[in-house]
């Protein structure tokens, strides 16, 4: 079988550009008998991927990544280069990664899309501030699920959201999972650990939590923020300190960094625990989980929320949203919290900070679950959707 695979955002820093690195590289290892083809543009260069890989480049004015961005359009004639070339090579069944970067799928092919989440049908005011932005992103969405023969997400919990605010059947829509890379290993180097330590601006015994992702809205900071100024207010807390890992500018998408900044300036417990490193390298955040007291993700809706397993999979516990997918992906190496009420994310970061036995359950859990979500796992599931795409052929799917 032949599978044309978008590729066009394999270089994007974000969740769904290491989402089709890892994926696609776990497709490659499975060495079946299918053929891959993977679209990109820009002139991107792809890792050798052996002989069923065949990278076919696309001819655009601008690259993807560059482009499909909250503020910025891709052109009709680069969308319809893409579309062009993968009719051009007959495959039998098309793959998008994220409908991020779909374009219209050539007649007769049948398609699959995956939808990581429905968060900005969701909360579209946080993800999408104004409808100028709003408008194409809800007319791609759209006109994908509508042309879509099936539905990739990456989760159960990321399903009943798709379901619910993109009506989109649920026996349209395929369950995988996503995995950690190979960096995320406990590090037991306390040389390494220092050095880490010393560059993100921890002492040598600090306690700390760690945040890592995006500043968008919907990511709930601020009321992680002003929980966390409410720990500090508390002596026997007062010495915790929050590392808050990620790009500020928010990778072309909306970015409350400058709101965050001014909950700090307002009050100095904050100014003073709070720190704000940018960008970390996976091997330092390997460090950086391997010593914290836990991951927190406070978000409003996630669709998998890849952080929480690469951190359990170095031996942190993850404190989340509970009932949601973070949650989901912990299992028992999560405590929750509910995410709208500032005072119970409070108090679950001080019963982890408070109680060490607690602490040291989450913590034997964290590294045994990774083994529910891993790549390869999600690779087969991801052809085997695929397969049954291919054979069920296009059948004009709607909602």
């Amino acid at each position: 079988m032949r599978i044309a695979i978008d590729a066009s955002c394999w270089a994007n820093n974000r969740g769904f550009g290491r989402f089709t690195r890892e994926l696609v590289g776990a497709m490659m290892q499975r060495n079946d008998t299918h053929d891959y083809l993977l679209f990109v543009d820009g002139g991107l260069a792809l890792p050798d991927m052996g002989s069923l890989a065949q990278v076919v480049p696309v001819i655009t004015s601008q690259r993807v990544i560059d482009a499909a961005t909250a503020d910025g359009r891709r052109s009709v004639r680069d969308v319809l280069a893409f579309r062009r070339q993968v009719a051009a090579a007959r495959p039998d069944v098309l793959f998008f990664p994220a409908v991020y970067s779909w374009f219209p799928p050539p007649r007769g092919v049948p398609n699959v899309v995956t939808f990581h989440d429905a968060i900005a049908e969701h909360f579209p005011e946080l993800v999408f501030p104004n409808l100028r932005q709003r408008l194409p992103w809800t007319a791609k969405t759209w006109l994908a699920k509508k042309m879509a023969d099936r539905i990739l997400t990456v989760s159960e919990s990321a399903k009943a959201e798709i379901f619910e605010f993109l009506n989109i059947d649920l026996d349209r829509i395929d369950v995988i999972c996503e995995g950690a890379a190979s960096v995320f290993a406990p590090v037991r180097d306390a040389a390494r650990k220092q050095e880490v330590r010393d560059r993100v601006g921890l002492a040598a015994n600090a306690r700390f939590l760690t945040y890592v992702g995006g500043f968008a809205p919907h990511k709930n900071l601020v009321r992680f923020l002003q929980a966390f100024d409410r720990v500090l207010a508390e002596p026997d807390h007062a010495d915790l300190v929050v590392i808050m890992a990620g790009d500020p500018k928010g990778g072309g998408f909306h970015s409350i960094y400058e709101q965050l900044r001014d909950l700090m300036d307002a009050s100095p417990r904050l100014a003073a625990q709070v720190r704000f490193p940018g960008y970390v390298s996976d091997a330092d955040l390997a460090a950086l989980y391997s010593d914290t007291l836990a991951l927190v993700l406070p978000s409003l809706s996630e669709g998998f929320g890849l952080p929480a397993l690469e951190a359990m999979s170095c031996g942190a516990p993850v404190l989340g949203a509970a009932g949601g997918a973070v949650l989901e992906v912990a299992g028992p190496a999560g405590l929750g919290f509910d995410p709208y009420d500032v005072q119970d994310i409070a108090r679950t970061i001080v019963q982890i900070a408070r109680d060490d036995q607690l602490e040291a359950s989450l913590r034997a859990h964290a590294i045994p679950e990774t083994a529910r979500n891993t790549w390869a796992q999600a690779a087969d599931l991801t052809v085997a959707a695929l397969e049954r795409c291919a054979r069920g052929g296009h059948d004009g799917a709607g909602t």
